[in-house]
Order: C-alpha cells, then sequence, then structure tokens
C-alpha cells in the first residue's frame, strides 16, 4: 500500500516512515512543507495520504487545505490527518463531505504504534477514524444542546463508540455485551436521533457526527 507522509518535524517523520514500512506500507513520499504534499499527492497517487494539519510555509491548516484539495481531484482519496491538539473545526472540515475514507488523530496517539497501524488501515479500506479526544468534544457540544439528552447512558457509550469508528462486534468487545444488543442499541440511537439507519458503518457514524455537529 503506497503512502504519502507529510510532516515538518524530521524526527516524527521518520519514526512514522519507519513505522509504516516495517508494517508492510510503501512510503513513496515524505515531504515537510504544503507545496510539496500538493505535489506528491498530485504525481504519486498513493493509496493513502497520512498528513500533518499545520505545514510550513504558514503553519495554520497546509497540510488539510491539501488534502482537501486532493479528495476534490481524487474523490474518496483516504486521507488520516495529525494534529497536535483537538481542533474541531478541522475535524468537521475534513467530515463534512461524507464519503468516509477519512480520520483525525492526535498526536499523541502515533506514539501507540498498533493504533496508528490499525488507524492507517482502517482510512485505507474506506473507514473512518475519529481520536476519542475529539468524540468527546463533539458529544459535549451536543449534550449542551440537548441533542443526545434522549439516549440512555448506555446508548451514549455505544454513541461514542460507533463515533470512534468501532464496528458493532468492536462495540459489544469493548462494553462486555453481547452485538445483538449493541444492534437493538444502535436502532434506539437511530430512532431517537431521527436518523435513517444504514447497513454501511462508515456512513453511520458519519451521520451521527453531522448530527451532533448541528
Amino acid at each position: 500500500m503506497r503512502v504519502v507522509l507529510a510532516e515538518d518535524l524530521f524526527l516524527l517523520r521518520d519514526g512514522l516512515t519507519r513505522t509504516l514500512e516495517e508494517h508492510g506500507f510503501e512510503v513513496v513520499a515524505a515531504v515537510d512543507n504544503g507545496p510539496a504534499l500538493v505535489r506528491a499527492l498530485r504525481e504519486e497517487r498513493p493509496d493513502v495520504a497520512v498528513v500533518d494539519i499545520r505545514l510550513p510555509p504558514d503553519f495554520t491548516d497546509e497540510g488539510l487545505r491539501a488534502a482537501l484539495g486532493a479528495r476534490r481531484e481524487r474523490p474518496g482519496l483516504p486521507v488520516l490527518v495529525l494534529s497536535q491538539y483537538v481542533e474541531q473545526l478541522y475535524a468537521q472540515e475534513l467530515l463534512a463531505g461524507g464519503e468516509g475514507a477519512v480520520g483525525y488523530l492526535l498526536k499523541d496517539r502515533v506514539t501507540h504504534t498498533a493504533q496508528f497501524v490499525d488507524a492507517v488501515r482502517t482510512v485505507a479500506a474506506g473507514g473512518t477514524v475519529l481520536d476519542p479526544q475529539v468524540v468527546a468534544r463533539l458529544l459535549a457540544r451536543s449534550d449542551a444542546r440537548g441533542n443526545t439528552a434522549p439516549l440512555t447512558p448506555r446508548e451514549h457509550e455505544v454513541l461514542r463508540l460507533m463515533a470512534e469508528g468501532r464496528s458493532n462486534a468492536a462495540v459489544a468487545a469493548t462494553l462486555h455485551v453481547s452485538e445483538s444488543a449493541v444492534a437493538k442499541h444502535t436502532a434506539s440511537i437511530f430512532a431517537k436521533l431521527r436518523i435513517e439507519p444504514s447497513p454501511d458503518d462508515n456512513r453511520r457514524v458519519l451521520a451521527v457526527l453531522a448530527y451532533l455537529r448541528r
């Protein structure tokens, strides 16, 4: 699987490159600034891009802009963005298209090799990965507006795990319940939030997040 990596810090860029290559990925370009990322995405046409949101020259949102531009040129291009902090606006922009194959992780998470590699593979396969802290912030905002007030405490737990991109099996394992119980909770969540259920887990997560962002 071919990867374009963008990270301005040399040690982190080198570490991520080594980690990806050790787990069977081919890093076809590892760049440290926005313009180089734009070129690499166009020329290399990777299977997945792993991108720091803030890159030189301005250290604002060059990485995110390059990734979103590449997705407009190649709809569905898998993109995993990395951020030092929880930045809800950037997470919302990334999710806005609703196509999936996107991820948002805090940089602290990449030190957990298995979790980072898992996230890259999930996004490359068309799934959605959101950092638990991002999900917690979105849910907190939603709770403040009363959007999720009708949900039971257990349904809140299921919703949080769903929003992180977990499958029903993974939710069941985490909560130590059966998959059928998770399916019932999921159906109840959709009914209470007035969201049409979908067999596509990725679109289910995006729909829930779209609702929570309103």
